[in-house]
């Protein structure tokens, strides 16, 4: 943690990347991205799947991408000029990961975060990634747990998801 970070931490302030997804904007930590990139600027092979449309080469480095706007979506997504690359350190290592436009990097107070009503149950399940409702500027996000929600996979049967 840099000295930036640990100001902001001690003031209870929290940093965010803000992005946009199928038309709502998310936020999550800011010290999670390694870095961004434009989807048409990243060298990307291997076959592509229903939310890992392969790999790709950033910095030498091979990383899996997931495609949010799949995820979050029943639209298959057209990439654009805005489609954006977050590339993110996570504890289970490297990832991309494509949304519709990275927004901007915002600080917000830890009392303008709102619980999500109805938050934490899903047809029965937990979801444990969704932080909160924050507030900046008049504009509203739902800030995510990157690892938990990178840490979520679908299971054969049903389509289900469940923790990895």
């Amino acid at each position: 943690m840099d000295t930036t970070d640990k100001r902001a931490a001690s003031s209870g302030m929290l940093e965010l990347l803000g992005f946009q997804l199928g038309g709502l904007e998310y936020a999550l930590d800011l010290g999670k991205v390694h870095e961004l990139r434009v989807l048409e600027s990243l060298e990307r092979f291997a076959a592509d799947g229903e939310i890992i449309s392969g790999v790709a080469l950033s910095r030498g480095v091979i990383i899996p991408i997931v495609d949010m706007r799949v995820a979050m979506s029943e639209r298959t997504p057209v990439p654009d000029l805005l489609t954006d690359v977050i590339i993110l350190q996570l504890s289970g290592g490297i990832i991309g990961m494509v949304v519709d436009g990275v927004t901007d990097v915002l600080r917000m107070r830890a009392d303008q975060v709102r619980p999500i009503p109805c938050s934490g149950v899903e047809d029965g399940a937990v979801v444990d990634y969704l932080l909160g409702l924050g507030e900046v500027d008049g504009r509203r996000l739902i800030l995510i747990d990157i690892d938990k929600l990178m840490s979520i996979r679908r299971t054969a049967a049903g389509g289900a998801r469940q923790a990895a």
